[in-house]
C-alpha cells in the first residue's frame, strides 16, 4: 500500500481571487516505510527545536510562517526561511519518498472557459496521476505486484472530494491520445485507490506540514511573493529533484502537471 499525504496552496476561486494559481501536492511512500519516516521526521523536528527554537507542537504553515508568523515571530525571519529550506532538504534526502504536483492556472481556465470547477478538475487530474503511477509501479520504495493507494488529505472540501473519488471508481472518462486512438474518451474507472480519503488537521501531522512547504515552494515557481523573490524562492522546488516523480508530466522538467 502506498500512502499519499496531500495539501494545497492557493485557492480554487476564479472571480476576485487574490491568487492566480491553485497547487495540489502529494507526498507518497509505502506503508512499510511509515514508521521509519515518522521516526526520521520526529528527529528532524527535534533538530529544528534545538537549533531554531521551533517547538514540536508548533505548526509549520509555510505562507503564514513567512508573512504572518504570529507567536512564531520570536524566530527571526531568516531562520524561518531556513526552516522551510531544511524541510525541503529533509524530503529530498529520504530515498523512499515521492512528490507529485498539479498546477491550475485559473486565469487561463477563466479565459478559455474549459473548467467550470477548479477544485474538481485539479483533484481529478491529481487522483489520476496517483492512479497511473501506482499502475506503472513508478513510485520509489518497496514494491508489491498488487500495491494499492490511500489518500490522507489536509482539511479541504471533504464531502466533495469523497464524492469525486466515488464517481471516478464508477465512471472516469480519460481523453484518448497517441497513434492508436483518434480523439474521444475511454472510460477507465479507478482500480488502485482504496477507501474514501481520510482527512487530518495539519496542525497534528508532521507529514502534512512537510507537504505544505512543498506545495508552497511549487507555487513560488509561478507566483513568487516579494520576500521569496529576493531570497531565490522561485528555485526552492528544485531542491526536491531527487524525489520528484518526473514521469507525471513529460512537458515539465520537474514533472509538474500544468493545467
Amino acid at each position: 500500500m502506498y500512502i499519499m499525504y496531500s495539501d494545497e496552496s492557493g485557492d480554487t476561486g476564479v472571480a476576485n481571487s487574490p491568487v492566480r494559481y491553485f497547487i495540489l501536492t502529494g507526498m507518497v511512500f509505502h506503508e512499510m516505510r511509515w514508521n521509519d519516516l515518522l521516526e526520521s521526521l520526529i528527529n528532524f523536528r527535534k533538530e529544528l527545536r534545538d537549533s531554531k527554537g521551533l517547538k514540536l507542537r508548533e505548526e509549520i504553515h509555510a505562507e503564514k510562517f513567512i508573512n504572518r508568523p504570529g507567536p512564531l515571530k520570536r524566530i527571526p525571519r531568516n531562520d524561518r526561511l531556513d526552516i522551510l529550506k531544511k524541510c525541503l532538504d529533509w524530503a529530498a534526502n529520504e530515498p523512499d519518498l515521492n512528490i507529485i504536483t498539479v498546477r491550475v492556472d485559473k486565469v487561463r481556465v477563466d479565459k478559455e472557459r474549459v473548467i467550470s470547477d477548479v477544485f474538481e478538475k485539479a483533484w481529478a487530474v491529481f487522483i489520476q496521476r496517483f492512479e497511473n503511477t501506482l499502475s506503472n509501479h513508478n513510485f520509489r520504495g518497496p514494491s508489491n505486484p498488487d500495491d494499492k493507494g490511500f489518500i490522507i488529505s489536509d482539511n479541504t472540501d471533504g464531502k466533495k472530494l469523497t464524492a469525486l473519488i466515488r464517481k471516478m471508481r464508477r465512471y472516469n472518462p480519460i481523453p484518448n491520445w497517441g497513434a492508436m486512438f483518434e480523439g474521444g474518451y475511454r472510460d477507465i474507472p479507478l482500480r488502485n485507490i482504496v477507501e474514501d480519503p481520510f482527512f487530518k488537521d495539519s496542525a497534528h501531522s508532521f507529514f502534512h506540514q512537510i507537504v505544505d512547504v512543498v506545495s508552497y515552494s511549487a507555487r513560488q515557481i509561478y507566483e513568487t511573493n516579494n520576500y521569496m523573490r529576493k531570497k531565490g524562492g522561485r528555485n526552492f522546488y528544485k531542491r526536491l529533484l531527487p524525489v520528484l516523480v518526473t514521469q507525471a508530466s513529460r512537458s515539465n522538467e520537474y514533472g509538474i502537471v500544468e493545467i
